[in-house]
């Protein structure tokens, strides 16, 4: 649960300690307004992904499923700057699948904390592993992080991609080959 009242009281020393009026007009609702903010972008702090991936489907086959395309953003943990991209997820079922809207959840739930991308990528496999139990699952992330492209080197554009596998994926080069196929469809 986000503390409104500490991050509207740390937005007030961020603006005086940059030498900012915070009685100027364009600033006054700013701290409440970023703390209202907060309550968002950190949701998933008190979010288990777990509960997205409860409701099952029985399924005869063991086929890849892949979801692709998935938008989200996120904030780095180390500047506190958002990296936003789309995150890819297959896995190959155990007799069981979950809804669509359920894997692009999973990913929202851990998007919405303060991450490292990498630490981001595998948090979703391993949801899926320990929740759904397939046989195995595939996560890869593209990312853009603004601590890159408007700070320290400043280079827009440039893109982070991350990859983890589990189970049956892991070593398996023709499953992962099938994997970035469907993904670069």
């Amino acid at each position: 649960m986000v503390d409104q009242e500490k991050v509207r009281e740390g937005v007030r020393l961020i603006l005086e300690g940059i030498g900012e009026d915070i009685n100027r007009e364009g600033l006054i609702e700013t701290p409440d307004r970023i703390a209202r903010m907060y309550c968002e972008l950190a949701g998933g702090m008190d979010q288990n992904a777990a509960t997205h991936l409860e409701k099952r489907f029985h399924v005869d086959n063991a086929d890849m499923v892949v979801e692709k395309n998935i938008t989200f953003y996120s904030m780095c943990e180390h500047h506190m700057l958002p990296f936003f991209g789309k995150a890819h997820v297959a896995y190959i079922p155990n007799g069981e699948v979950v809804g669509l809207s359920k894997i692009a959840r999973t990913v929202e739930v851990f998007a919405r904390r303060l991450q490292l991308q990498e630490q981001l990528t595998a948090q979703i496999a391993d949801a899926f592993m320990d929740n759904l139990h397939p046989q195995g699952v595939m996560v890869m992330i593209e990312a853009e992080h603004l601590c890159m492209t408007m700070r320290g080197i400043k280079k827009p554009g440039a893109q982070t991609v991350t990859t983890v596998t589990r189970g049956v994926f892991d070593n398996n080069k023709e499953l992962q080959d099938t994997f970035y196929q469907m993904v670069r469809l």
